[in-house]
């Protein structure tokens, strides 16, 4: 895929990752719908960074968990330039819950996580798709987690819908071979607002001084070296689906727990 002239789609893209790949994208000539849920805000300056960038861009408010938002995001895409190249399902949803005490997750929890992290992620290829195929080519992206292979993370429902986002990467690039690729990255912790707000300030800061000190680069990935890997399996990966690309500073070799 040459991202000049290219259409993609970011679930959750008004801040953080998602921000910072319609921003790279854009800087590369991609048109993209910047998709967010409750954050009108952010979503409009990171438009105008898109614009300063020098690409098109539009707003789309929508909840991934929702069919119908789904298929709204793909139509909006579709009628504004007529045509989908990529997809990145960036949009996920966590709580802060102790794993070792099970009572702290309640199943309402449970199935927010999932509704969002893995049905959201199904629902948008599954509206993308029949632009993907009248083309006969596309590439989506599905953002996982470290947490998908080390079992840790800021709760177990978090983990496991993003074990249960690479399962279906899998399934996925199978059966919409050969045209049409799937991939997923799994960054490791990096730092952002969502960190600062979970565990505060200091809270944050103390474990990206622990998870630096523990990983083999002594360093956290950002967002935007994250989304470098992103554009990467969208646009130089031509050969790669089915895969999950870890941009963790080599947590999974220690088997890091934070």
């Amino acid at each position: 895929m040459d991202l000049d002239g290219s259409v993609l789609i970011v679930t959750g893209s008004a801040t953080g990752l998602g921000a910072a790949v319609v921003q790279q994208a854009a800087a590369k000539g991609a048109r993209t719908v910047i998709n967010y849920t409750k954050s009108e805000a952010e979503a409009h300056e990171t438009l105008l960074a898109c614009l300063d960038h020098g690409g098109e861009a539009i707003l789309c408010q929508g909840d991934v968990s929702v069919d119908a938002d789904c298929r709204r995001l793909a139509a909006e895409a579709m009628g504004k330039w007529g045509r989908i190249d990529g997809l990145v399902n960036n949009a996920a949803r966590s709580v802060f819950a102790s794993s070792e005490d099970l009572e702290s997750l309640s199943a309402d929890q449970f199935l927010s996580i999932y509704s969002v992290n893995v049905v959201g992620a199904y629902q948008m290829t599954r509206a993308v798709l029949p632009s993907m195929k009248s083309q006969e080519c596309g590439a989506i992206v599905n953002v996982s987690s470290i947490s998908a292979i080390t079992g840790a993370g800021s709760s177990i429902a978090y983990a496991a819908s993003k074990g249960a986002l690479n399962t279906m990467t899998v399934s996925l690039a199978r059966v919409l071979a050969p045209r049409i690729r799937v991939n997923a990255v799994c960054p490791g912790p990096f730092p952002s607002r969502w960190w600062s707000e979970g565990l505060g300030d200091t809270g944050s800061k103390d474990f990206f001084d622990k998870y630096t000190a523990a990983v083999p680069m002594k360093a956290a990935a950002d967002a935007e070296s994250v989304a470098r890997t992103v554009l990467w399996l969208l646009e130089g990966a031509d050969y790669v689906t089915g895969e999950t690309i870890m941009v963790d500073s080599g947590m999974h070799l220690l088997g890091f727990r934070p």
